[in-house]
């Protein structure tokens, strides 16, 4: 099946571990190819991930997610500002990649669904499997586009004109004002393997707990706090298993009319 070049991005691009931000479909190109030679790709852009969930654990549970449709060669994430809420699943062949993409579209990953579409470029993992001559060739050509890019980056050059400025005025620039030190929100916490039971039954045991818990793949400890029995601390062996924990037992009515609060614990 012939392949249709995607449209030209229209923002600037750089360079991601193998995969070019030029990947990234602009508006133009989320309207539908002709269905005549349907465009498609090996490799996988996904939008609106949760920007909460550090890139390591994302990163592995994308992987646990897809595997089921075929081989994952690869899968890319980062937390900086441009990729922020992004990432690039690359697989063995285009049909897998399509299947997965049919079927997993919308799925709310960590309480959002995600947006997928066919990448504009194949990824580092694609080339070396699929096509290892042209490898050092797509590597150059990759990182020429990265140095003609590289400071043609719209975020870039704001913070390069804001220090431009700063330099015409003396070099002196005003300090900000210290934000007021206020504590962040518990749903809004970063992810930890240790989870904050709150709103527990008074007569909540610890077995209770280890058993409801257990459900969830590595369990490590359920803690309760002799003086205040309505808390209580369940911790994982890591981030990612207590995350779907966490999602699953939410509001989870623990003795048919309470629900019980479940939010990561502070570092």
């Amino acid at each position: 099946m012939a392949e249709i070049a995607a449209p030209a991005p229209t923002t600037p691009a750089v360079a991601m571990d193998g995969v070019l931000s030029s990947d990234v479909p602009t508006e133009a190109s989320a309207q539908p190819t002709p269905a005549v030679d349907e465009y498609v790709c090996e490799t996988l852009y996904i939008q609106n991930l949760n920007e909460k969930i550090k890139p390591e654990v994302m990163k592995a549970s994308l992987r646990g997610l897809f595997k089921v449709y075929g081989d994952v060669l690869d899968v890319v994430a980062h937390n900086n500002l441009r990729m922020r809420g992004q990432a690039f699943v690359s697989f063995a062949s285009a049909d897998i990649a399509k299947n997965a993409m049919k079927e997993v579209q919308r799925f709310p990953l960590y309480s959002k669904p995600m947006q997928i579409s066919f990448a504009r470029t194949r990824s580092d993992a694609v080339v070396k499997k699929l096509d290892a001559n042209r490898f050092d060739e797509h590597k150059a050509q990759r990182d020429e586009h990265k140095k003609t890019t590289r400071y043609t980056n719209p975020l870039k050059s704001k913070f390069r004109a804001k220090r431009l400025a700063s330099e015409i005025d003396g070099g002196v620039t005003a300090s900000a004002p210290k934000r007021p030190n206020v504590q962040m929100p518990d749903e809004y916490l970063p992810p930890n393997k240790i989870l904050f039971l709150q709103n527990l039954p008074e007569i909540v045991t610890k077995e209770t707990l280890m058993a409801l818990f257990s459900q969830y793949p590595n369990l490590h400890e359920v803690r309760l706090i002799p003086t205040k029995r309505d808390i209580a601390f369940v911790e994982f062996m890591d981030e990612g298993s207590a995350s779907v924990a966490k999602d699953a037992l939410h509001n989870y009515k623990l003795d048919g009319e309470n629900k019980i609060k479940i939010t990561f614990a502070r570092k």
